[in-house]
């Protein structure tokens, strides 16, 4: 039930519904929501009483505090009821239950399409579910909160290859730096596409649209030659970073892609060595062997391989063992976390000290913050790229952002202890 009503906090919440079986730790919850200033309060003791609330109310919570262990109708069983009843409304856990238990929560909230705003431990203390709920308040201002997948644009066949021909398809960049130095290594190409009247449209979009109406091959060499032109300019200023670039597996039932890529380097002034080409590990490659023919003479021409997104698919020893790569880009959900979540860190240093192993420059994706810098750092991770470094950005937009980006190297910059160093993974 209710307990007050007041105007939105200086969080930018109105209400909150506490859902716990012990009355202490449902009051002392309410308390301290009282003291954020969230005026509506909502209290249950269980699923089913909450359930039953949240089926009285016109305006539902703006968030829900969800305790696990509970009788009647347990914290999990409630969650998948939310999702049932279609009410996606903003989740915090707060239990004292094992890690293990709270990180298969959070997986199973993303998995349902319901937005979760992490867990917090027992006893809660004001700081954390301040910081929690600051940090979705937050997310809401920026419109970044997802509560579920995305609905595709209605976009047509005809407006891709009209967007592909008129060479509407633009070029990003987002920055690859050296995890001990911050210095930057290279640049991943992205490609980005602006629809005249819906929009920006998705990159998942449009790219899967090319693959599924065979426009993936002309798309391709579009963001190529215009990634390499760029390439040759950067060069002509004295830096000279990687150029990262996708390539579509449905590409490597095609031989004359070879020639192709070739010839758009060997007609700039950029050297195969300078490009790598990221292959997807969770994609299917119809015909093995003449994927392994394509790849094998990129190889041979200097190019690098990468295995992207490593990881995610079932295949990815078999890859390895088959195929000719020289880089192994970790998938950033085995990233951004990882300090947080021991599993997460054992399976992130496994596939490091593979890399290193077989010789393989190693690239971690989804850095976000400082700590997984840090335990990156820890770990002998060679390049990273994420957020924290700095989002995908056109062009012309280079130059300020290393203006900006010299004045953090400090700050970036491996720490000179002695426990560090034997884990550093030396760069070919």
């Amino acid at each position: 039930m209710p307990l007050t009503h007041s105007a939105p906090s200086s969080l930018g919440l109105q209400s909150i519904m506490v859902v716990d079986d012990s009355p202490v730790q449902r009051d002392h919850a309410a308390q301290l929501c009282r003291q954020l200033g969230i005026g509506l309060i909502y209290e249950a003791c269980h699923g089913v009483e909450a359930l039953e609330q949240l089926a009285m109310l016109r305006l539902k919570p703006d968030v829900m505090l969800i305790d696990l262990h509970m009788p009647v109708m347990d914290g999990v069983e409630l969650i998948t009821q939310l999702q049932d009843k279609g009410w996606k409304i903003p989740m915090l856990v707060v239990s004292s239950q094992q890690q293990g238990i709270l990180n298969a929560v959070q997986e199973l909230s993303s998995t349902l399409g319901l937005p979760m705003l992490g867990s917090l431990p027992k006893p809660l203390r004001q700081e954390q579910l301040e910081s929690a709920l600051q940090h979705y308040s937050q997310c809401l201002k920026g419109n970044v909160l997802q509560s579920g997948p995305r609905q595709p644009l209605p976009i047509s066949t005809q407006d891709l290859c009209h967007a592909i021909d008129c060479e509407h398809i633009d070029v990003h960049y987002q920055p690859k730096v050296d995890i001990r130095t911050g210095l930057v290594r290279g640049m991943e190409v992205l490609a980005r596409w602006t629809h005249p009247s819906l929009g920006r449209i998705p990159p998942d979009q449009f790219i899967a649209l090319a693959e599924k109406e065979g426009l993936i091959f002309d798309l391709t060499l579009r963001v190529l030659r215009k990634s390499i032109r760029q390439a040759a300019a950067w060069v002509h200023m004295g830096f000279t970073p990687k150029l990262a670039i996708n390539l579509s597996p449905l590409l490597l039932d095609n031989p004359g892609i070879v020639q192709e890529i070739t010839s758009l380097v060997e007609s700039s002034a950029i050297s195969p060595s300078q490009v790598v080409l990221e292959i997807t590990e969770s994609a299917g490659v119809e015909h093995l062997g003449k994927a392994i023919a394509v790849l094998t003479r990129l190889r041979l021409k200097g190019f690098g391989l990468s295995i992207d997104d490593y990881g995610t698919g079932f295949s990815s020893m078999q890859q390895l063992a088959r195929l000719p790569f020289s880089e192994l880009k970790i998938d950033r959900s085995f990233v951004h976390g990882a300090h947080q979540r021991r599993n997460l860190g054992v399976i992130l240093e496994s596939a490091l000290d593979m890399a290193k192993r077989l010789e393989l420059v190693s690239v971690a994706e989804g850095i976000e913050t400082m700590e997984d810098w840090r335990l990156l750092q820890r770990c002998g991770c060679a390049v990273g790229q994420g957020y924290l470094i700095a989002r995908p950005m056109p062009a012309q937009d280079i130059p300020a952002w290393l203006r900006s980006h010299r004045a953090r190297l400090p700050e970036l910059r491996l720490p000179p202890s002695p426990a560090l160093a034997p884990a550093l993974t030396p760069l070919d």
